[in-house]
């Protein structure tokens, strides 16, 4: 039997799990993506794109497609999607693989500000100007209105679009994985005072992490939320072999 499985994407780390499991025999994998990123990378496997209506409309997809296995690697501040994929598998008696990444732990040298979300963050900024980089998705930029005084370099995937209703404010385009060397080069020249990141984890933004610490610059840390899946793995290692052991007990079930 072709065993099935459907990942939810967002991340490097969805990427990179669904070209492995495509050099497994026998698997069909499809990679579902929200569909925010104008140009996303070409991923390995087949795409959709788009939500699915809420937890019951995950689960009736999971169901009307027969997939065998769900597994859940979006990005770690996708608190909705994943708590809609917690309630799909119990509804579509599917098995749930949640892949988490582990958060940054402050080293010695970091000056970290640590906060629960966004608003707090515009907040932890100060009510004196300084020059912000702003290391956030576009969604999470609008708060950043409410403090005009900063002067504000702004990176994202996609282009800022309307622009931030602040008088100062510039804006990158750039995908990661991001160098070390760039990263300090970049925020030496633009002079950064202070760098506003949530702890996403993972290689490929901690040059940024790593660059505040050597320069000594204050990073404003959103913290990350609780998953809402009971039982994660750390890593893509780690989901390959959950999802073989899956497997194994389904195999074992139909004997």
């Amino acid at each position: 039997m072709t065993r099935s499985i459907l990942i939810l994407g967002g991340t490097a780390d969805a990427r990179i799990l669904s070209g492995k499991l495509a050099e497994e025999s026998g698997y069909r994998i499809l990679l579902s993506m929200a569909g925010r990123t104008r140009e996303p990378v070409k991923q390995p496997v087949p795409v959709r794109s788009g939500g699915f209506g809420g937890a019951d409309g995950l689960a009736s997809f999971i169901m009307e497609n027969a997939f065998d296995l769900l597994v859940d690697a979006t990005h770690p501040y996708a608190a909705r999607i994943s708590a809609n994929a917690v309630h799909a598998a119990q509804q579509a008696q599917v098995p749930l693989i949640a892949l988490e990444r582990a958060v940054w732990q402050r080293q010695v040298g970091d000056h970290w500000q640590a906060v629960a979300d966004v608003k707090e963050a515009v907040c932890a900024v100060g009510s004196s100007s300084k020059n912000a980089f702003l290391a956030l998705g576009r969604q999470e930029l609008l708060p950043f209105e409410a403090a005009p005084q900063h002067n504000y370099l702004i990176r994202s995937v996609d282009p800022v679009e309307p622009a931030l209703a602040v008088p100062h404010a510039r804006y990158m385009t750039a995908r990661g994985p991001f160098v070390l060397e760039d990263e300090i080069t970049m925020l030496r020249d633009n002079r950064i005072d202070i760098i506003v990141s949530k702890n996403s984890g993972g290689a490929a933004a901690y040059g940024k992490i790593e660059a505040a610490r050597q320069l000594g610059i204050e990073v404003v840390m959103i913290e990350r939320p609780p998953h809402p899946c009971p039982a994660t793995v750390p890593n893509i290692e780690a989901a390959l072999t959950a999802i073989q052991h899956q497997f194994s007990l389904l195999e074992n079930r139909c004997e």
